[in-house]
């Protein structure tokens, strides 16, 4: 009696295992992350002011987000973002790498302590690089930036449209209005 109790514990504990992965993955599947196909790193770098994005642990409660990318002679890419909390400014350095840039143009790994990087999808960029739309291999990661504080109403349901294309849920956005 004890084998079969343990035996049916085991399989359910598989199966139920198995429904969540599948749940996942079928959830996975509603949402669009895939990168740009034309990605110009040089056209990146420099300050983004962030419109938009899901709540994070380590960006709760900020406001006025900014982030600062500058490309080192490395290689490598100088990350700084900054923010107000409780009305306190606040910033982190980082730094972000560039693994693939012919086979995945849009994807870059992002690390803000020791050798721990990662997923940095640069889903949208305008022609211009005036406005960006970032994600990650998980659906839970997403924001919205501009190279200006602010923007029109017009350009900000566009980026919501895209958002919203790809199966995001653009109610769980929490608006950083600069």
């Amino acid at each position: 009696m004890k084998i079969n109790l343990k035996f049916y514990s085991i399989l359910s504990a598989v199966i139920s295992s198995i429904g969540l992965s599948l749940c996942e993955s079928e959830c996975m599947a509603q949402v669009n992350n895939s990168t740009v196909k034309n990605f110009e790193i040089e056209k990146f770098v420099g300050k983004w002011y962030e419109l938009a994005r899901y709540d994070h642990f380590f960006e709760r409660g900020m406001t006025n987000v900014t982030a600062d990318y500058t490309l080192l002679d490395n290689g490598k890419i100088r990350v700084v973002n900054r923010g107000i909390k409780n009305g306190k400014k606040k910033e982190i350095v980082g730094k972000a790498k560039y693994p693939d840039p012919q086979k995945h143009p849009g994807k870059l790994a992002v690390s803000f302590f020791l050798w721990f990087y990662s997923d940095y999808y640069v889903m949208y960029v305008d022609k211009d690089y005036k406005h960006v739309i970032i994600g990650s291999s998980s659906d839970k990661y997403l924001w919205i930036m501009s190279r200006t504080p602010s923007v029109s109403d017009a350009e900000f349901d566009t980026l919501l449209q895209i958002v919203k294309s790809r199966g995001y849920d653009i109610s769980n956005l929490i608006i950083d209005r600069q």
